[in-house]
């Protein structure tokens, strides 16, 4: 149950469009100055060294991050991921760290706000501690995230940005992660969920993604990249983020994004979607 390591898939073309648009969402927020709270319900270990044996194993970040380090076309919305990237990279040219989502949105946070960051993995947990040792803008949960979520809504700010990140080790998450996020709408529904899920068996992520158009929510947002025609035999071939109560223009930074992105990560089979799944 608890053997997923981030550290193997740090910096992988998923990570490209989950930070990207986890970043976007943040900076179009911002355009208030009300306080929010960022939730997030399995926060990893906060940053990721791309030189360690996890990485070095698998070697995904180089069809990921790396291959967008040297760009000079970006669109504003990926210029935006790479230069916190960079940024994490203490601004050298060379690519050896990876934030993950918490050191993202710490990079970003304003005084106002304040961050709840989900981790069961007691390895992953220890390291998210220390990184945000001192830092009483965040507080570090170990424990359950989707049940975290549920108590950790409605917040006192009633401005947030959700983000659901699961591994999707056991079949059982897909189910529950629909049924969590419909729960928490009730309980919070002016909040902006950002539900990334991978594609592996395309049934299986259908089937969870129509429980959520199926609940009665308004403004569903699909934002998906598939690198490969789908198969369930070779693994992930693609990955999206679903957003609930996008903010004003994500879907328009979004479509620079996927349309950047689609021949630079993806093969010829590859392919981009950006769909409003349920309207107004």
């Amino acid at each position: 149950m608890l053997s997923y390591r981030h550290g193997f898939h740090a910096g992988n073309y998923a990570d490209v469009l989950k930070h990207a648009v986890l970043l976007q969402t943040l900076q179009l927020m911002y355009k208030k100055d009300k306080p929010l709270v960022y939730i997030d319900t399995h926060a990893g270990a906060g940053g990721y060294s791309l030189e360690d044996e996890f990485s070095q194993k698998t070697g995904e970040y180089l069809d990921g991050v790396a291959r967008l380090w040297q760009a000079t076309d970006l669109p504003e919305s990926l210029q935006m991921y790479l230069d916190n990237v960079r940024h994490f990279n203490g601004n050298d040219d060379e690519l050896v760290q990876y934030p993950g989502s918490p050191a993202m949105v710490d990079m970003n946070l304003r005084e106002q706000d304040r961050m709840v960051l989900h981790e069961l993995h007691s390895t992953e947990q220890e390291m998210l501690a220390d990184y945000f040792f001192g830092d009483k803008q965040v507080q570090i949960v170990n424990g359950d995230g989707l049940k975290g979520l549920l108590a950790a809504v409605p917040p006192l700010e009633r401005r947030g940005v959700v983000l659901i990140d699961p591994s999707y080790e056991i079949k059982s998450d897909y189910d529950t992660v629909a049924d969590t996020i419909i729960k928490a709408h009730r309980k919070f529904a002016t909040g902006v969920y950002l539900l990334w899920y991978p594609v592996v068996d395309r049934d299986r992520t259908e089937g969870m993604l129509q429980q959520l158009k199926d609940s009665g929510i308004r403004r569903q947002l699909r934002i998906e990249q598939s690198v490969r025609a789908d198969s369930n035999e070779f693994g992930m071939t693609g990955a999206g983020m679903w957003v609930i109560n996008p903010p004003w223009q994500l879907d328009t930074h979004a479509e620079a994004m996927l349309q950047y992105l689609k021949p630079l990560l993806g093969d010829a089979d590859g392919s981009v979607t950006l769909t409003w799944e349920v309207g107004e």
